[in-house]
């Protein structure tokens, strides 16, 4: 949970009129259309993009190293954070971007140009209100256009990627994550890990964004026999090794069994049940399935064609949830047969939730 009395953990919201909102959808769908035509996106880039998502970043990364472990190799995943990065943008920079990278000119760049100058905020608390100051850095948070402007400001980051061969890379936005595998024996390489850090640090200060260090995270997905000799070959990331990490909403540990993402899922999951049944005697049949499916249903299907690799016990620590879950629906005991009330609720149990999620994506990458 964020701590409400840190200024830090408060981020600016615009409010922008809806006819300037309805303006930006119509620019973005266009700039959307350029950007998808000549291939200007970054390939491992799912932030803000159509048929991409946390959920197919994070099976590209999951994947990518449990094929690499199956192969009787070692895996380290460095997990990067922005600080405050899309209030930091550099306007010129980004129109340069715009220019160069993405191939708009003349009054399509004079637009851009006005829609990030002279911007002003004030900030209002109760019946106070601040005066007004320009916003000479950033791109509106809660504006359209502002995520869309924001990859196209990262994309020179793949070329300074690229040249690192044994290190491969996705992005969520502003998450930037870094990974590597490598034979036990050749645990050296890690030092590459090392310098690509510094190249990033040093193009991310060229254009006025910083590492948040303190999100800084390291996971090693190896051996234990094989651990010390990677914390000594990692060298000061070792003081950022974690033995797990919450990765776009997902926990993964050391060996991406989502043991530690399960236990804390069921336990979230039965602390909203207590609550909803609570508020059951008080809504409709309808409106307490809606309340379910918010709090219950979409923490289980989030992400869950990760789930591929759970073993028995935990898929049936799920399947207990969803039970509960159509208990509490239709106001049946504990100890009723629940197949007959999935069936009633067209609710599929959580291991073929699991399965439809893989087809439906394999269906939709097809």
């Amino acid at each position: 949970m964020l701590d409400p009395s840190l200024t830090s953990n408060y981020r600016p919201i615009s409010k922008i009129p809806l006819i300037a909102k309805i303006l930006e959808k119509v620019v973005a769908k266009q700039l959307t259309a350029v950007l998808d035509k000549h291939n200007i996106f970054d390939k491992f880039q799912s932030g803000f993009r159509r048929a991409h998502s946390t959920e197919t970043a994070l099976l590209r990364v999951s994947s990518d190293i449990l094929m690499q472990n199956d192969a009787g190799k070692c895996s380290v995943l460095l997990m990067l954070d922005l600080t405050s990065a899309f209030d930091t943008v550099d306007h010129y920079i980004l129109l340069e971007r715009l220019k160069y990278w993405v191939g708009v000119s003349g009054s399509a760049l004079e637009w851009f140009s006005s829609y990030l100058y002279e911007r002003y905020f004030s900030v209002a608390v109760s019946k106070f209100r601040s005066s007004s100051t320009s916003l000479s850095y950033g791109v509106p948070q809660g504006s359209v256009l502002g995520p869309l402007l924001f990859l196209i400001y990262l994309l020179p980051l793949q070329h300074i990627l690229s040249p690192f061969e044994d290190i491969r890379y996705y992005c969520y936005a502003d998450d930037i994550q870094l990974y590597m595998s490598f034979k036990p024996e050749d645990v050296s390489k890690l030092q590459i890990l090392n310098v690509c850090l510094e190249s990033i640090k040093g193009w991310m200060a060229d254009n006025f964004l910083q590492l948040n260090e303190e999100k800084t995270e390291v996971l090693v997905c190896a051996p234990d026999r094989h651990v010390p000799n990677i914390m000594n070959a990692l060298g000061p990331l070792s003081t950022c090794v974690k033995s797990s990490i919450r990765n776009l909403g997902v926990t993964f540990d050391s060996a991406l069994t989502l043991d530690v993402h399960i236990k804390s899922l069921v336990r979230s999951c039965f602390y909203h049940l207590r609550n909803i049944s609570k508020l059951s005697p008080l809504v409709s049949h309808t409106e307490l399935e809606i309340v379910i499916h918010a709090f219950i249903s979409s923490r289980l299907d989030y992400c869950n064609s990760l789930f591929t690799c759970l073993n028995k016990n935990s898929l049936e620590r799920l399947q207990i949830v969803q039970n509960a879950a159509a208990r509490l629906l239709t106001k049946t005991s504990k100890y009723s047969h629940v197949t007959p009330l999935l069936i009633q609720l067209h609710w599929l149990p959580a291991e073929f939730r699991v399965h439809f999620k893989i087809l439906v994506l394999t269906f939709k990458a097809l």
